[in-house]
């Protein structure tokens, strides 16, 4: 796995081909025969999806029994197609560039790369506040997520959760089509990441003070405005991260014509195109605790 963790800080995603991406060509040519406005339509679909990405963890891991170095080998290619962490990065880091260039229609353009958020009318402020947020929760679903089910279950711990994960961002949406059908995908991605998302905010509050915070502070705004969030899991390392960084996160963001109240989290100011770089430099550090945490285990 830390193998897998340097491949990925030193490479990022493949440029082409990637298994993620062609998982998720796969689930969508699935869901074009079997969607239904049903429940258990989605159960079926999404059983199927992440139990043939698990399954195939298995044969892995059964193939590499007795020959450690191709387990080392598999184990260290697993985990660097399913970190997102090199990625995030430069999704930040490219975003901060944007903002600090003016280039606000370049941001709003770039902000898809990050989050599925209405960026139409988005000012600067509110780019910055995007970007921050979803660095944080993705920090946890990209990063931190991947390493815990690594460590629990090996390469059918990374796959699993990795399918999971891809199939709540292609059908765990509150929209007509997939309220029913995407229930069994989002639900079991908040059970997967119910421990992840926790272990990320202690990550950040630890590592608060390597971008100016403090852990105590830390804390106290993550106890307070954890569950502000609908989410049961991106609002505990938003408002970790919020601490960490004494910024205020949260508020009224639209999606596909829907407008959300996410809450408020933390008690300083708004984030700036500097704060952006601050979650960049936190989500780094937030992942290498992760990969310690997972090593050490």
């Amino acid at each position: 796995m830390a193998a897998g963790y340097a491949l990925d800080l030193a490479l990022g995603d493949p440029r082409r081909g990637h298994p993620v991406a062609l998982f998720g060509r796969a689930a969508g040519a699935l869901e074009r025969r079997v969607w239904a406005d049903s429940r258990s339509r989605g159960v079926l679909f999404a059983g199927a999806c992440a139990g043939a990405a698990a399954g195939l963890g298995v044969a892995a891991q059964v193939a590499t029994r007795r020959r450690p170095v191709a387990r080392f080998v598999t184990t260290a290619l697993a985990t660097w197609t399913v970190l997102g962490g090199r990625g995030l990065a430069r999704e930040g880091t490219a975003m901060a560039q944007l903002l600090d260039s003016g280039d606000l229609p370049g941001a709003r353009a770039r902000l898809s790369h990050l989050c599925g958020r209405d960026a139409t009318e988005l000012d600067r402020g509110e780019l910055a506040r995007a970007t921050t947020e979803s660095i944080a929760e993705n920090t946890s679903d990209a990063v931190v997520a991947p390493l815990f089910w690594g460590a629990v279950a090996g390469i059918p711990g990374l796959l699993g959760y990795r399918a999971l994960n891809t199939l709540d961002a292609m059908v765990g949406h509150h929209s007509p089509r997939y309220e029913r059908f995407g229930w069994a995908a989002a639900r079991a991605d908040d059970v997967a990441n119910l421990v992840p998302a926790r272990l990320g905010a202690l990550a950040a509050m630890v590592c608060a003070p390597l971008v100016g915070g403090r852990s105590t502070s830390t804390w106290r705004v993550w106890r307070r405005d954890g569950s502000r969030h609908p989410s049961p899991n991106a609002g505990q390392v938003e408002a970790a991260f919020a601490g960490a960084l004494d910024v205020r996160l949260g508020g009224v963001n639209t999606y596909g014509g829907r407008t959300e109240d996410r809450g408020t989290l933390g008690d300083g100011i708004a984030p700036r195109t500097l704060d952006v770089r601050r979650s960049v430099t936190l989500s780094k550090a937030v992942g290498l605790a992760a990969l310690t945490a997972a090593v050490l285990r």
